[in-house]
């Protein structure tokens, strides 16, 4: 598929499937006129990417993490290596360590909301 394509069924902007193609996220064959062409299998890659990003990894992490996810179920493949599971623990740890900061600050805006309501 072109990646206009790929675009519009992930709701990916082209710019950004140019750039995980850039960072080797993403792979694309070339047609004979030099367009892009993607796999049906894109479209679950792309949606692994996103996600991710959205968990707040970053590109060289995603391109580390990639080979190790299927891409249909995003489950484990047999490539995972020890050094990998401990740096993605140390992700895991971060997210946690964010998601408590954030439920803190929470906790402080409905104690100050609460406090505003009955002044």
């Amino acid at each position: 598929m072109r990646i206009g394509e790929l675009a519009r069924r992930t709701q990916v902007s082209e710019r950004s499937l140019r750039y995980y193609e850039e960072q080797g996220l993403l792979v694309a064959d070339r047609t004979p006129g030099g367009h892009r062409d993607y796999p049906e299998a894109a479209v679950d890659r792309v949606v692994r990417i996103q996600e991710l990003f959205a968990a707040g990894l970053h590109s060289p992490r995603i391109a580390q993490l990639l080979p190790c996810m299927r891409d249909t179920d995003g489950g484990p493949s047999a490539v995972a290596t020890p050094r990998l599971v401990a740096d993605l623990t140390a992700e895991r740890d971060r997210i946690d360590r964010t998601i408590a900061d954030l439920l803190r600050s929470r906790d402080t805006l409905d104690e100050v909301i609460e406090a505003a309501r009955k002044a």
